[in-house]
């Protein structure tokens, strides 16, 4: 089944060789040069990955990311033409899966996102089933989450993080650890990555947050 790409971009030369490079791979792309329109594709089309920069008329990345996260969990990679770590770390916060730095290769950008589709969608190597902890239940076929029974929505870079952290339950992970598992050995970011994502992990489990030890110095460790 070919897969929907939402291509969020206004700068006309960089979007049309982006959709070129998509389509030439067997995606069906989706295209807005504004966040507005963006916003009216997503709630008409099934879309299954989202590439969305942040500098646009009408509606930035920033509300675009903000609005989708309120009704979907789908990937969403950033592009932006600031290094900013503060500018990444409010990406993530918003619910970012990705951050892409300007100039980029769209032939890398592609490579990514088959990438997070593959583990979006549980066939990048995870063993599939369902998981039971402690009163956290973590089915990996339909990537529901549920904390005492309360389904939870989590991105899907929140939804890896916790599976790894369960599958190594009792291990201390450290951050490059978890940062080359979740993300991959060719992402660029740092160990504040990892931390935001664990805080905002942290938060949407409520009570069951303490499963998710800090081990200073070290990393983290989930354990019951």
């Amino acid at each position: 089944m070919k897969r929907n790409i939402l291509i969020v971009e206004d700068e006309q030369k960089l979007r049309d060789i982006t959709v070129d490079y998509f389509t030439n791979e067997g995606f069906n792309v989706f295209e807005a040069e504004n966040g507005q329109k963006a916003i009216d594709i997503f709630r008409e089309e099934e879309i299954h990955l989202i590439i969305l920069d942040i500098m646009l008329p009408e509606l930035d990345g920033w509300s675009v990311c903000r609005r989708i996260r309120k009704i979907s969990d789908v990937p969403i990679i950033m592009l932006t033409a600031r290094s900013d770590e503060d500018d990444k770390l409010l990406g993530f916060e918003l619910g970012a899966d990705e951050y892409v730095t300007k100039p980029f290769s769209p032939k890398v950008l592609v490579a990514r996102s088959k990438a997070m589709l593959k583990r979006a969608e549980g066939t990048g190597g995870k063993e599939e089933g369902a998981i039971s902890i402690g009163g956290i239940d973590v089915n990996q076929l339909s990537r529901i989450v549920r904390v005492d029974g309360e389904e939870i929505i989590l991105t899907h870079k929140e939804f890896e993080l916790l599976t790894y952290l369960i599958e190594n339950k009792g291990i201390v992970l450290s951050r490059e650890n978890l940062l080359n598992q979740i993300w991959g050995y060719d992402y660029y970011g740092d160990d504040r990555t990892v931390d935001t994502h664990i805080k905002k992990l942290r938060k949407k489990l409520g009570e069951k947050a303490i499963y998710i030890r800090t081990v200073i110095r070290a990393g983290y460790k989930f354990e019951v």
